[in-house]
């Protein structure tokens, strides 16, 4: 159940605290009540069991800014944040990544809006700033507790929270003056500050179209309710159910036109989740298309792989629309975008090989191999990224270095939207827009192998890249973000390697595992080639190499690299399987439908990881990366590699589908009361 406060410590603020609680019901609100004072506000809280949604009586809104935040999906607790210019009391906000980094900044981005969502894990805390702030001065927001920053500091960097002489989370709250050189910091102001000043996880929630604005007097009072009457609500939030930056090619082949069918679904009932069968639906087509060959079925292919496109992009607009938002959702959104690209490439391998050429599914696997490990790289990146964002301000040892400019460039590149240099970062990293763009072009017009060769080279290009980019930042952030997370898990490890002694250099494991199966790869395919057997000394050695990679298990990610380590296990992973295929002539289509249930695998970690959520229900029975690569050693070296793939593989499908069902079907359920337990 979610409840709504309205904090009214002004008793003249009565018919804007009756309005307020009004537009909180019909933003979702299930209870809505009106605190007095931050006492009565923090008895309601400790009381409450789910969400909190928390405003002043001073917010003039449309209903869906409220709705916005109430819904929001980007995290438990999530702050409005405004552009407004910051009036006395206000508090002002450092965002980076949509995250709220600090209150009451120098340098900040906005100033709070003065309405905010709490997450359940995040209540005590805020029941215990509104009754510091009730019985002591306005909190001022200070960095995290630096007994807590303090390890996690880079060589050679300053604190400057530290420096300056900042409060800790737990020292007497201070009086706040915002930017605006204004008094104390209001009431609902010093909550979000003192929650900043904690350490909380605040996601910030931005106002565009829509209007929101923070009064404090009769005159803007007025103003502010002529400003959102002004505003056509349901028009604005069609556009806003689209993203506000894409790619190129979604903004301007896709984004132009694809709200009139999210407004037509809406209309007649259709979900997001329908939306993205009918998507998964157009790409099977498409695949079927591109393997059947021919210039009227690859044309019709590319038609409906681009419609496809269409549709999954509105999937997420109706979601943005309607507000209908589910951690299902998010993660179907993620898997069958995947499933879709793959399935697609496996058309367009059966294609390329009926056509006549030799390779076509060996292509296919290289496609699939290449585009997950990028992804892999892409989530972690992006975990290091946001790591970086919720860390004290550091000056570093080489701010000025290569790694510091690239990161300034790369930020002015991205505040400067629309420039020619803005669209070609978007567009050379080759995101799905452009993948499917290039595929469909390509079939249509030279057929499936020049399809497959494109998407490949455009994709080695686009991983150098971004690989080498992300590299020197990531030296330059100094931020060891796998020492964050349950590393085994989302390293794949299973109980094989946690049986193996350790190591302190999982990063330099983990590569040589990958060369080693890669060599074994490049000398499997030369012995068949050749009409030979690979060595069994060989296969063994491979075995050896890849299993010294598992020593990783309990190593500590300390280092500001580790974060390539799930990366590079995917990729030892998928080329010895690729090996064992190819040195026990296993056929190709059996190689690459087991390393396709491989990646559904790998990334239902990865939506976890992204939606921090837990680990699947059967994660222990996948047997982990080593366990499932020594059961294919054993196959090989015992001349059953056919059968190895297929059984590990049809086991692995089945323990993913199980899972599937247990995570989002069976276990809420209980949740509810809807399904006893057994006994």
């Amino acid at each position: 159940m979610t409840l709504a406060i309205v904090l009214a410590a002004d008793p003249a603020a009565g018919q804007l605290t009756e309005r307020l609680a009004a537009q909180w019901r019909r933003a979702g609100a299930d209870d809505v009540r009106i605190a007095a004072d931050l006492t009565e506000l923090a008895d309601l809280v400790a009381a409450a069991t789910g969400p909190v949604l928390v405003s002043g009586a001073d917010l003039v809104a449309h209903t869906a800014v409220l709705k916005h935040l109430a819904t929001s999906p980007v995290g438990p607790t999530v702050a409005l944040v405004l552009t407004d210019p910051p009036a006395p009391g206000q508090a002002t906000v450092r965002e980076e990544r949509g995250q709220v980094v600090e209150v009451d900044a120098a340098d900040a981005s906005g100033v709070f809006g003065g309405a905010l969502r709490v997450g359940a894990a995040d209540l005590p805390a805020l029941a215990d700033a509104a009754r510091r702030a009730a019985g002591s001065a306005p909190a001022r927001a200070s960095a995290p507790d630096a007994r807590l920053a303090e390890p996690l500091l880079a060589p050679g960097a300053v604190d400057m929270a530290s420096a300056s002489g900042a409060g800790t989370a737990d020292a007497a709250p201070k009086t706040g003056v915002g930017a605006a050189g204004g008094g104390p910091l209001g009431a609902v102001d010093r909550l979000v500050a003192d929650l900043a000043a904690r350490g909380t996880l605040i996601f910030a929630q931005r106002v565009r179209l829509l209007v929101a604005h923070r009064v404090g007097d009769e005159a803007q009072r007025a103003a502010a309710e002529a400003a959102v009457a002004a505003v056509d609500e349901d028009r604005a939030e069609l556009k806003l159910s689209v993203k506000e930056r894409d790619d190129f090619f979604t903004t301007f082949f896709v984004s132009t036109w694809s709200p009139y069918v999210t407004k037509v679904a809406a209309r007649i009932g259709i979900g997001p989740t329908g939306v993205t069968m009918v998507s998964v639906a157009f790409a099977v087509a498409a695949a079927v298309l591109f393997g059947v060959g021919g210039r009227p079925a690859l044309v019709a292919g590319a038609v409906l792989l681009y419609l496809g496109f269409v549709l999954d992009c509105v999937d997420g607009q109706l979601a943005r629309y309607t507000r209908h938002f589910s951690a299902w959702g998010g993660w179907l959104d993620t898997m069958a975008d995947r499933f879709k690209e793959y399935v697609v490439y496996a058309g367009l391998g059966f294609g390329a090989t009926h056509a006549g050429f030799r390779y076509g599914w060996a292509l296919a696997l290289a496609a699939m191999t290449l585009q997950t490990v990028r992804h892999m790289t892409d989530t972690w990146y992006g975990a290091l990224h946001d790591e970086a964002a919720r860390r004290p301000k550091v000056v570093s040892a080489d701010a000025g270095g290569i790694g510091g400019k690239l990161n300034a460039a790369s930020t002015r590149v991205q505040a400067d939207t629309g420039s020619v240099s803005y669209w070609l970062k978007r567009t050379v990293v080759f995101p799905i827009g452009e993948r499917w763009a290039l595929i469909a072009i390509a079939a249509a017009l030279f057929g499936p192998l020049v399809a497959l060769v494109a998407v490949l080279v455009w994709g080695t290009l686009a991983f150098a890249y971004t690989g080498g980019l992300r590299t020197l930042r990531a030296r330059w952030m100094r931020v060891p973000v796998m020492a964050t997370v349950d590393a085994g898990l989302h390293r794949d490890d299973g109980v094989l390697a946690r049986t193996l002694p350790t190591t302190r250099r999982p990063l330099l494991l983990a590569v040589l595992g990958a060369l080693g199966a890669a060599g074994t790869l490049v000398w499997a395919l030369l012995a068949v080639h050749g009409g030979g057997d690979l060595p069994v000394w060989v296969q063994v050695l491979a075995l050896v190499l890849l299993l010294g990679a598992a020593q990783a298990s309990r190593a500590p990610h300390e280092g500001s690299l580790d974060w390539l380590v799930p990366a590079a296990l995917r990729a030892a992973e998928y080329l010895f399987a690729i090996a064992v295929g190819v040195a026990g002539r296993a056929p190709a289509w059996l190689i690459f439908g087991y390393v396709l249930v491989l990646t559904l695998h790998h990334y239902d970690l990865t939506a976890r990881l992204e939606k921090r959520q837990s680990a699947p229900p059967l994660h222990a029975a996948t047997l982990g990366w080593p366990g499932r690569s020594l059961l294919l050693a054993i196959g090989l070296i015992a001349g059953y590699a056919s059968i190895a793939l297929a059984t590990l593989g049809a086991y692995l499908l089945v323990v993913f589908v199980a899972s599937v069902v247990l995570a989002w079907v069976v276990l809420p359920a209980r949740a509810r009361g809807g399904v006893r337990s057994p006994g």
